[in-house]
């Protein structure tokens, strides 16, 4: 399709980019590790979290997550994530490493074509079997009951896909693409767009907004925002996608408090958002839960 023509050639491009950025040392390294500083505030979510990070790649599956997990005093719970079009894990190594200085363990499919979410699906299953295996370092430290999905573009019509899966507590597509039924979700939702993103038009994320009426479902349009502003540095996408996932997965009052509730943060932050939707569903929703 014309979309995914349009999109294949700049991922792609960033993706080249930022591997020879990395140098040839780090790309063939099997694991990586990020010291990531302490955040300022409890609710500054766009700030680092206070776990030190680590990434493992691998075959399918590039995992990020807390360094010292396996000292760790808690489960973390699980993000899976879906790539847009000729995209991998990479592309997107500054959001997901957010995620993950943030107490979550992010599952990125490394597919560039990840519609059918069959990599996402496939990276719950492995990280069931890690968390069973004694010799492994999430053993017993991997939230199983509390996953999210989440992705860009074509990742994020995976997303949508994956969040018909019984094992996924939310779903968060950035900028989905339309090859997706949101009807089959069961689960609360976030919908993302850019207000100048014009590969997927605002109105097609709209569109997945209108038709999930049987399900708390938002929509937020970031101010601004064309369809490559969450690549590399994922500005103001990575606040409200934290908030998002510490209030559906970590049951976080604060977070939560940013989307639901009468005092619902987002719906006056005009400076960060050009549009902002919430359904019967999700106004029915209160603030102190997520």
């Amino acid at each position: 399709m014309l979309w995914r023509r349009n999109l294949f050639a700049p991922l792609a491009a960033l993706a080249l980019a930022l591997t020879a950025s990395a140098g040839a040392g780090t790309a063939a390294a099997a694991t990586d590790t990020t010291v990531v500083a302490a955040a300022s505030a409890a609710d500054d979510f766009g700030a680092p979290g206070p776990y030190a990070t680590a990434v493992e790649v691998g075959a399918v599956t590039t995992l990020y997550y807390p360094r010292d997990i396996a000292d760790s005093d808690r489960r973390h719970p699980v993000i899976v994530w879906g790539n847009g079009t000729g995209g991998v894990p990479l592309v997107y190594r500054d959001l997901l490493l957010h995620w993950a200085s943030q107490g979550f363990v992010v599952a990125a499919a490394n597919t560039p074509m990840s519609n059918l979410g069959i990599s996402m699906r496939a990276s719950i299953d492995m990280l069931t079997g890690r968390n069973a295996d004694r010799g492994s370092v999430f053993f017993d430290r991997v939230d199983l009951e509390h996953i999210g999905a989440s992705g860009h573009s074509q990742g994020g019509a995976a997303a949508i896909v994956v969040g018909s899966d019984p094992r996924i507590d939310t779903i968060l597509p950035i900028q989905p693409g339309p090859l997706a039924n949101i009807d089959a979700v069961r689960v609360p939702a976030l919908l993302l767009a850019g207000q100048r993103d014009s590969i997927v038009f605002p109105a097609l994320v709209k569109a997945f907004y209108n038709a999930a009426d049987h399900i708390p479902a938002l929509y937020g349009e970031v101010r601004g925002a064309d369809h490559f502003t969450v690549v590399g540095d994922p500005g103001p996408f990575a606040a409200p996608t934290t908030a998002w996932f510490r209030a559906q997965l970590m049951g976080d009052r604060t977070a939560g408090a940013q989307f639901f509730g009468p005092g619902c943060g987002i719906c006056t932050d005009t400076a960060t958002w050009s549009d902002v939707r919430r359904n019967s569903l999700a106004l029915s929703v209160p603030a102190a839960t997520p």
